[in-house]
């Protein structure tokens, strides 16, 4: 059921009621299939029974219908994809946080000015390493995307069979791949420990070559806990559908969390890279 938090402009809701929303903000109809999710806004106080949308909706739907910039973040883990996001308008910025197992997400006004702040609580980023980690010096770990795989598969069953030794079943199943020792011991480690791997991405309209268009910036990284964070080198982004084959080169760096902080600065756009668009009719 959607509902909102008047005290923190917090608001819960579902894609469906999402939809319904922004259809009603930019005067559009609203397909007869989305009539339950219309009804549920209503019994939620969210819109009146002609229609009109609440007020305390209108620096979300401002923000939701023609935000500058979109940052989107996938995160992968044991619990399954998350989808969280980013959008910064003209006047508000709007975070959206998914919940595992859970269909409506918490959409909230964030401090513009704390954009890379709420950037990094969303992949739950620390500001300290893990002990010891500065004296590691640099590491990195090569594979192919089909022995990654392999690894990745062996968790999964390992985790559905009580009593399995995860980490041993893991390094099996990179050697089994083709793995050298070393290789596959390192990232057995990596696999086990990893808490989220995530892929961030910010759009926006901007110019190529000159030309307008939607410009991108990714970075994709893992957060191995008490491992560390890994930046995802290789495969390259922005990674196009069906690119990325087994024999793909795969390969993650060690970073300091500073450099994580750093890659989230760089993915925002300034104001010279942006190319505004006509504001639709507000709600």
């Amino acid at each position: 059921m959607p509902s909102f938090d008047v005290t923190r402009s917090r608001f819960r809701l579902a894609d469906d009621e999402v939809f319904v929303l922004a259809q009603l903000a930019t005067g559009q109809p609203v397909p007869e299939s989305m009539a339950p999710a219309e009804a549920r806004l209503r019994d939620a106080g969210f819109m009146n029974g002609a229609g009109e949308l609440s007020t305390l909706l209108l620096p979300l739907m401002q923000t939701l219908v023609n935000p500058s910039v979109i940052v989107s973040l996938e995160a992968g883990g044991r619990q399954g994809a998350l989808h969280h996001g980013l959008l910064i308008g003209g006047d508000h910025v709007v975070c959206h946080e998914t919940w595992p197992g859970e269909e409506e997400a918490v959409y909230r006004l964030v401090e513009p000015r704390t954009v890379v702040w709420t950037l990094a609580d969303l992949i739950a980023l620390r500001q300290s390493d893990a002990p010891g980690a500065d004296k590691a010096g640099e590491q990195v770990v090569e594979t192919t995307i089909g022995v990654l795989e392999a690894g990745l598969q062996a968790l999964e069953k390992a985790a559905s069979t009580p009593g399995a030794d995860e980490r041993q079943l893991v390094v099996e199943a990179l050697r089994a791949a083709g793995t050298a020792e070393g290789t596959a011991t390192r990232l057995a480690q990596l696999i086990v420990e990893v808490r989220s791997n995530w892929r961030m991405t910010a759009a926006w309209q901007g110019r190529q070559d000159g030309v307008p268009g939607v410009t991108a910036r990714v970075v994709a990284a893992w957060d191995c806990g008490p491992l560390g964070y890994w930046l995802r080198e290789l495969p390259a982004e922005p990674v196009a559908e069906g690119e990325v084959v087994a024999g793909s080169p795969f390969r993650l760096r060690r970073v300091a969390p500073k450099r994580i902080w750093q890659e989230l600065t760089g993915l925002l756009p300034d104001e010279s890279e942006i190319v505004r668009r006509e504001a639709p009719a507000q709600p």
